[in-house]
């Protein structure tokens, strides 16, 4: 069995205000095309299609066309993450499980559809979408699970669930569990929320056939018996992962036996890049820079008008960031004895400010708001 991996799609996701819709529609499809020429039999989608609760219509037109353009290929399964809203999900879910998209946007019990069945494909699913640590009880009372034992850490109630969600797999079938969690050890990004509670992949049985993760966009594989992997998001969507290599997972499964994964690469999407230097230092690279979104720290005075050079020479400069004197540095003379241009003067260097414009242009307000009747 052939199974393509993918999460973290994040479609509405703007940078610094610039919307991406057109590079997510180029790299969805270029996601079912990979799909296509893999010849896969299921997709697992294991949360964050949306990057807010409540989508633009445009960014549900993407992830609604992408949805059925790989169910045309296979069946689809889908699990809500936490920037998902996952009663939207599950009110759409009758629709598109019309088209063989299987969709789970809130914690289920084995029989209520948090287990999904393909006899034709021989494999079981166990669908864990988010679960919060506000929403953990509420989902062990949909389990079925004692309710005297809520008394247990996030770890261990997230343990008793995916008990429930796997105790009845056995080997003569694929077994594999699709979840939005975040795992102990695994490296973020820099565009996800990083929550205060995570469980150990020791949560996951050592028997299933494949974990598909979703919710850290770095791709990576946990350490596990069995194969546990974060497919990563398929474009870069922040500068924290501006040395990643984005792409999908290629799950090759047979019952009673580790899954053999192959990364898939995507390059659709502007890439990502940092240029660090002083500004003679950034123009020298600016030709680096083409056809990318750049996120510019400069080793500069202060000055009117440096952000404003740095974009004319970097059209794709969307991030113009000045490190300057270190902070714990400044000068702490207290000032209220001081004239105000001398004050403001001592202020813009402590700052590492030099630009005798702006202090004229400082003076200038000052005596414009004396004069003012």
């Amino acid at each position: 069995m052939r199974i393509l991996h993918t999460s973290d799609w994040h479609v509405g996701r703007r940078i610094r205000g610039r919307d991406r819709s057109e590079e997510h529609r180029a790299v969805l499809h270029e996601l079912v095309l990979l799909a296509d020429e893999a010849a896969v039999d299921l997709t697992v989608v294991a949360g964050d299609l949306f990057d807010t609760a409540s989508p633009t219509p445009a960014g549900e037109q993407i992830v609604w066309k992408t949805l059925l353009d790989l169910s045309d290929l296979g069946p689809v399964l889908v699990v809500a993450g936490n920037h998902d809203n996952p009663a939207r999900l599950d009110a759409v879910s009758p629709v598109l499980d019309r088209a063989g998209v299987m969709v789970i946007g809130s914690p289920c019990s084995p029989s209520e559809g948090g287990v999904v069945q393909l006899p034709a494909l021989g494999l079981r699913a166990a669908m864990l979408p988010f679960v919060s640590q506000r929403g953990i009880v509420s989902a062990e009372d949909i389990m079925g699970l004692d309710p005297d034992r809520h008394g247990g850490k996030y770890e261990d109630r997230m343990r008793r669930i995916i008990e429930s969600l796997t105790g009845e797999m056995t080997t003569d079938t694929v077994n594999i569990v699709v979840g939005h969690v975040s795992v102990h050890g695994a490296e973020a990004g820099g565009g996800e929320h990083v929550f205060d509670y995570a469980v150990p992949t020791s949560v996951f049985p050592g028997h299933l056939s494949y974990v598909a993760l979703g919710h850290y966009h770095r791709q990576q594989k946990m350490p596990h018996s069995a194969p546990v992997w974060y497919s990563g998001s398929p474009l870069q969507l922040d500068f924290g992962e501006v040395s990643d290599h984005k792409g999908a997972l290629l799950v090759k499964a047979e019952p009673g036996r580790p899954a053999a994964v192959e990364e898939l690469p995507l390059r659709s999407g502007r890439r990502l890049m940092e240029l660090k230097g002083t500004l003679e230092q950034v123009l020298a690279r600016a030709d680096e820079a083409e056809g990318a979104y750049v996120k510019v720290i400069l080793q500069e005075s202060a000055r009117v008008g440096l952000a404003d050079e740095v974009r004319d020479a970097v059209p794709g400069a969307v991030d113009v960031v000045l490190r300057t004197t270190d902070p714990a540095r400044l000068d702490r003379e207290p000032r209220r004895s001081l004239q105000r241009t001398e004050a403001f003067h001592r202020y813009l260097r402590d700052r590492g400010v030099d630009d005798p414009t702006l202090e004229k242009l400082f003076a200038e307000l000052l005596d414009e708001v004396a004069s003012a009747p």
